[in-house]
């Protein structure tokens, strides 16, 4: 992933307690992430949302955490251990071109892909392997920045991400969000 991805030192910016103002991590993931639940986030940086998908989930369930930067997830590692929740959180390093995720095929409950779409090489490639990730019945939160993806170019994106098989709904009102809900259908 990654030719135009955020740089590191944002990442200090990005987990400021201001932002809760706007998004506030407990209130968008709550209704989505339950005790028990393997979730996974690509893109997770220092991880603004990494540690409330980790209280949420509970002692019982898991977070993968991927980001391609080694500095971001060294930042979510010593925040996770300040907030008691580091042995919930399996921090992995991407490689440009893939989540290094092949190990998780049909286990993943929920997916928080948050502003990070638009910074991938290869959206279909992504998708394909987020859909694989997932379980029959599982979910994926995608939100894109207004300010950086315009209206047209997320919704082309989520119509590629149908085509791979996801079922596609409205998502949930984020603050200076595009958002959308995708869902791997049950068999049958």
């Amino acid at each position: 992933m990654g030719h135009r991805v955020c740089p590191w030192w944002l990442g200090y910016f990005l987990v400021n307690p201001l932002r809760r103002f706007m998004q506030d991590p407990e209130k968008i993931l709550k209704p989505y992430v339950t005790d028990g639940m393997m979730v996974l986030e690509p893109g997770c940086g220092m991880g603004y949302f990494t540690l409330e998908l980790a209280r949420l989930v509970g002692p019982h369930g898991k977070v993968v955490a991927v980001d391609l930067q080694p500095k971001m997830l060294a930042g979510l590692q010593r925040r996770a251990r300040k907030a008691g929740v580091a042995e919930r959180i399996d921090v992995r390093v991407a490689e440009v071109n893939t989540l290094c995720v092949d190990d998780l095929a049909g286990s993943v409950d929920f997916g928080l892909v948050f502003a990070m779409v638009h910074e991938l090489p290869d959206e279909i490639r992504f998708f394909t392997e987020m859909h694989r990730a997932l379980r029959p019945g599982g979910r994926i939160l995608v939100a894109e920045p207004k300010g950086h993806v315009p209206a047209d170019n997320f919704r082309t994106s989520m119509e590629a991400a149908s085509r791979l098989g996801f079922r596609l709904s409205e998502g949930p009102s984020i603050s200076g969000s595009h958002t959308a809900i995708l869902s791997c259908p049950p068999p049958g």
